[in-house]
């Protein structure tokens, strides 16, 4: 039996000590317990360690989590787990530290620092402003034929190059006037457009106005055209902080919804 202080944790090797017995736990931190409770089971024999603290004296909310955390986190590899939990409760220094203001405690670590870059980002303007990705599922044949684009007569890599630079054009559209710039071009240069150009224009149409309403996904089951499934797309961690800030009391799920569009 080997009775000592904390000193034991800067790495003394006993293989064969298989217990550990840590009087008023409660007083010591997140990383010494760690430390501490590596100390035993460092050969074949099953190891334990007993952390304890007087029950007539009631523990703080930071003691119960240190605690908690140790004995939650047990198998081999968990040392990052209670590292990132150890950086929560004490905080990262002065910029995330117990010193700022801020909100760190209602979001947790992970998200917080999310949130901050999100807003750096912004103040550089180094935001993201890629058009979001719909996807758009109909029934419908919308694409350009062969015989459209670039017409006969040309050869086979020319046509796919001269589809494939429209079809990124139609994707990325951003409004109504760049669908109507788009089909103004491919009319001037190779004519009335068949039907499947038209449902393709009508399907660039309809991704702008999804793209603008912050949906994700806009598909129809079957061939009826009577309802429509779309799907939100996923918001910001910045503006879900904020909307649980102002309705405290909402409620919301991840899903996606029902609607009903003209039969067109």
């Amino acid at each position: 039996m080997l009775v000592c202080t904390t000193i034991v944790e800067t790495g003394l090797d006993v293989s064969n000590a298989n217990t550990l017995v840590v009087e008023r736990a409660d007083l010591l931190g997140l990383s010494q317990l760690h430390q501490l409770r590596g100390r035993v089971g460092r050969s074949r024999e099953r190891a334990y360690a007993y952390f304890l603290f007087p029950p007539e004296k009631p523990l703080t909310e930071t003691a119960h989590d240190r605690l908690e955390t140790i004995a939650s986190h047990t198998d081999l590899g968990a040392g990052m787990a209670v590292a990132m939990k150890d950086l929560e409760i004490r905080g990262a220094g002065n910029l995330l530290g117990g010193e700022q203001s801020g909100h760190i405690e209602g979001v947790g670590f992970d998200l917080y620092v999310r949130l901050v870059g999100e807003a750096v980002a912004a103040y550089k303007g180094e935001a993201d402003t890629t058009p979001a990705e719909v996807k758009i599922e109909l029934p419908v044949d919308a694409h350009l034929p062969h015989d459209y684009v670039p017409g006969k007569g040309y050869p086979r890599e020319v046509g796919e190059r001269l589809r494939l630079e429209a079809y990124q054009k139609l994707a990325s559209v951003s409004d109504e006037a760049g669908v109507l710039a788009i089909e103004e071009e491919l009319r001037d240069r190779y004519g009335a457009p068949p039907e499947p150009v038209v449902n393709l224009f009508e399907v660039a149409r309809l991704r702008t106005v999804a793209r603008a309403a912050g949906l994700a996904d806009v598909s129809v089951q079957g061939t009826s055209f009577a309802s429509a499934r779309c799907q939100q797309r996923a918001s910001p961690d910045s503006r879900r902080v904020r909307l649980a800030r102002l309705y405290p009391a909402r409620s919301s799920r991840t899903a996606s919804t029902s609607c009903w569009c003209p039969s067109r």
